[in-house]
């Protein structure tokens, strides 16, 4: 998806404008100039367009305060990787000297700029937008970011520069992301694979910012492969370059087809770790864990066994991942990661029929049926498979809005029993009996 940056003065209402895009709260918003002092991300859609939007803090040019300096790279970094920029003033305030310089730098971008002047209420304040011309960026669209008036027609502008990219939606080769905490390993894994130093490798954390492809050939077959930035917790990033890093690793995680985890053997499985694998299977990619440094852990023959147990007692929806134990040191098991990586692939892309899904799985759901709800019994009638990359499942029963979590685990638990979906998430969705084959389509 396209990158969208919101920049401007502090106190203009960005923040306000990001929640009313992406459709939440996700951002502080206070009257306070200055608050967002680190970049917001978030997703949303408008005609058909997906894309990233980002929220930068007041942007001051100039100043020599420490925060406004920060917050100013910020906003350099975001317009420097945006594919699009949102310019937002404000209406009651006029054009400032701020705005001015603003709009000097934003000319120099050569990124398409759509200008949005805030706090017009009412038709009477539109008249505020007029004066904005002056900033040499185009048509000025008077928007109220509090109650919505106006954010259609700037939208519709915003959109209209972003470009569907097809050469990444016809590539059919096998792209795996490499994903993880910084200085797990991941570019030095790269290297190994590619039998070549692509990659900077330092013991310093973060040395890869960028997304980095590469493509290396696996018995004439040509796979991507993606190094990624190290992602880490906001409370642990010094540097505001490394905190933009995270949206390319997650637009990274979002353009792949297999994503490995990382993980470094000698600190075991970490919160940060846990919210990497989790960010990968809502993106239903296919996921392996590698865990490196093996080479350097003190271990026996039961020692492989134990990390595996007790990852899935920990992560117990997540016990469907592969691991594997490697060390790019040694180069050991390495290449065990393509192997592994594209029988994930062929799982996610199987589909089963009708007849067979049923034929195996509604005499499980018969000897085990849901539970009573409110006093109503439960029943599951057949299942079919509606999609695949990632596969999606509907099951269709008389009252599916009643199902328990605890039974949708059960289901899926059962089909993984039966059917072979290791390291591929799966979906299932719930349908009354009598909804119609091309609504079920229509939905996904």
């Amino acid at each position: 998806m396209s990158l969208v940056a919101i920049v401007g003065r502090p106190n203009v209402g960005k923040s306000t404008l990001f929640n009313r895009i992406v459709g939440s709260k996700d951002a502080i918003v206070e009257n306070t100039p200055g608050v967002t002092r680190d970049r917001i991300y978030g997703d949303s859609d408008w005609n058909g367009k997906n894309f990233h939007i980002v929220d930068t803090g007041g942007f001051v040019p100039g100043s020599e305060n420490t925060i406004e300096k920060a917050i100013r790279e910020q906003a350099f970094i975001a317009i420097e990787d945006s594919d699009a920029i949102i310019f937002i003033c404000d209406g009651r305030d006029g054009i400032t000297p701020y705005d001015l310089e603003i709009a000097k730098i934003l000319r120099s971008s050569n990124k398409p700029i759509t200008l949005v002047i805030n706090k017009c209420d009412n038709s009477i304040q539109d008249s505020n937008a007029f004066e904005f011309h002056r900033l040499g960026l185009g048509e000025p669209f008077p928007v109220s970011s509090v109650n919505g008036r106006g954010t259609g027609d700037f939208l519709d502008e915003v959109v209209s520069h972003l470009n569907v990219d097809d050469s990444e939606i016809n590539d059919k080769r096998l792209k795996i992301a490499i994903v993880g905490r910084p200085n797990v390993g991941k570019s030095s894994i790269v290297n190994t694979l590619l039998g070549k130093n692509r990659s900077i490798v330092t013991d310093i954390p973060g040395t890869t910012r960028d997304a980095i492809d590469s493509v290396m050939k696996y018995y004439g077959e040509e796979i991507v492969l993606i190094d990624t930035a190290g992602l880490r917790k906001k409370s642990q990033i010094k540097e505001n370059i490394e905190l933009f890093s995270t949206i390319r690793t997650v637009k990274a995680i979002e353009r792949c087809d297999v994503a490995v985890v990382i993980l470094d053997s000698t600190r075991g499985l970490e919160e940060q770790d846990k919210r990497i694998i989790n960010q990968v299977t809502d993106e239903r990619k296919g996921i392996l864990i590698a865990v490196n440094k093996w080479d350097l852990m003190e271990k026996d023959n039961a020692t492989a066994d134990y990390i595996v147990h007790n990852f899935q007692n920990t992560m117990k929806t997540h016990d469907y991942i592969p691991l594997i134990f490697i060390s790019a040191l040694t180069k050991q098991r390495v290449t065990k990661i393509i192997e592994h990586a594209k029988k994930i692939q062929q799982r996610r892309l199987v589909r089963y029929s009708t007849s067979k899904l049923n034929k195996v799985l509604l005499p499980e759901f018969e000897a085990t049926p849901p539970p009573s709800v409110q006093g109503k019994d439960l029943r599951l009638n057949y299942i079919t498979q509606v999609r695949c990359e990632p596969p999606v499942f509907a099951i269709f029963g008389n009252h599916p809005q009643l199902i328990p979590d605890s039974y949708k685990r059960f289901i899926e638990n059962t089909m993984r029993k039966h059917f072979d979906f290791e390291g591929a998430p799966i979906s299932l969705i719930f349908r009354r009996k009598n909804k119609k084959w091309e609504d079920i389509i229509d939905e996904d």
